[in-house]
């Protein structure tokens, strides 16, 4: 008998080559004046600018040059002021930017009182304004879930912003709007892809739902990002754009793991990027956590994992810790750089352990894992 589980995500998704071009009509009929959160690059949306335009729209632009923080959201407030719809058209960051905005313009109560770890994690007091997420990147999958994830220099931490009317209105993933990402963007955010349709399959709070969704998704994006980074593909594009929305559908629904437990943190700590900082960790957490695993089905569903890394790289029958070390290998040799590389010294690893314990990620690892075991993992990550 399948045991009682809940599902919830956008209220409508447009998934497919060609989508992007139903956006302008579809955000008019939600408001007539937009605002616009973009990427760093403000030529890359201009396209959608000149149509909401078209339509009859009064466009507000918000450039997010990096990932969102506290200050920069506060900041942006006074511009947004007065949007009816908040669009989001980028990557993981400048969604949740987007999506952050959206939440907050409604607020009665002061940003602090709703974060979760450095504040109180209150509910919204008032429903967000209608978002509209299109993302550029495939990644994150925050086209599909109900928080924004904000860094808070003053506490070190990347937090979360969480409601689940924070789920967008309509999310529109287009696979054509990330053709031709840099390679490095692309391999950092395809690895965090991955990991996030890996962490909900092996997590406790998997359910069948999430399972169909990431065993359909795991071999899929393997194959995809290895393609990616030997040559330009549409089609792997395509793929990878669909294991991405399919790891937010899930995350969203089931849980995570350590990889993000550990990874939040340490972005907040140092700043690195959140997609590096995942695809470094990714197989130490994997092997950390079948050592660690006492439940027999959570210990086949790793292995299962390996089997399905293994295969990807030709090595069918391989074990879970030969699976990870071609994975490690790999990302290694197609240029991700390790923990050190990326700016994360033993003093941050030792404090991003002792901070996961607190981490919402953490609460559906397959395995309690010490701080001296997420040590452990950081230093074979570096």
């Amino acid at each position: 008998m399948t045991s009682p589980f809940a599902f919830a995500t956008a209220t409508q998704i447009l998934f497919g080559r060609g989508q992007s071009a139903e956006a302008a009509g579809r955000i008019a009929a939600m408001g007539r004046r937009v605002l616009l959160v973009q990427g760093a690059t403000a030529a890359r949306a201009d396209w959608l600018a000149d149509a909401l335009a078209a339509q009859g729209c009064t466009v507000t632009r918000l450039s997010v040059p990096r990932e969102p923080d506290l200050p920069m959201i506060l900041s942006a407030m006074d511009t947004a002021r007065g949007a009816e719809v908040v669009v989001a058209l980028g990557g993981g960051a400048v969604i949740d930017a987007g999506k952050a905005l959206a939440a907050c313009l409604t607020m009665t109560r002061p940003v602090l009182d709703h974060l979760e770890v450095v504040g109180q994690g209150l509910p919204l007091d008032h429903a967000p304004l209608p978002f509209v997420a299109i993302p550029t990147t495939a990644g994150t999958g925050a086209e599909v879930t109900r928080n924004a994830v904000i860094g808070v220099p003053e506490a070190r931490r990347k937090v979360s912003l969480r409601d689940a009317r924070m789920l967008p209105a309509l999310a529109i993933v287009d696979p054509g709007l990330t053709d031709g990402c840099p390679r490095g963007v692309t391999l950092a955010s395809g690895l965090d892809a991955i990991t996030q349709v890996i962490e909900p399959y092996v997590c406790t709070r998997a359910n069948p739902l999430t399972d169909a969704l990431c065993r359909d998704a795991i071999p899929r994006g393997l194959t995809a990002i290895m393609r990616l980074m030997e040559a330009e593909d549409p089609q792997a594009r395509d793929e990878m754009a669909w294991v991405s929305l399919c790891g937010g559908l899930a995350l969203a629904n089931a849980g995570l793991g350590a990889v993000h437990g550990l990874a939040g943190p340490l972005g907040g700590l140092t700043g690195a990027a959140h997609g590096a900082i995942c695809g470094a960790l990714l197989p130490h957490v994997l092997l950390a956590n079948r050592q660690a695993v006492t439940d027999p089905a959570l210990a086949a569903r790793l292995d299962q994992v390996g089997a399905w890394i293994g295969a990807a790289f030709g090595r069918g029958g391989a074990t879970l810790p030969q699976a990870v070390a071609l994975l490690g290998d790999w990302s290694r040799a197609a240029g991700l750089p390790g923990l050190a590389a990326q700016g994360i010294d033993a003093a941050a690893q030792q404090a991003a352990a002792e901070a996961a314990a607190t981490s919402s990620s953490m609460k559906a690892n397959p395995a309690p894992l010490s701080v001296a075991a997420l040590r452990a993992v950081m230093q074979a990550a570096s």
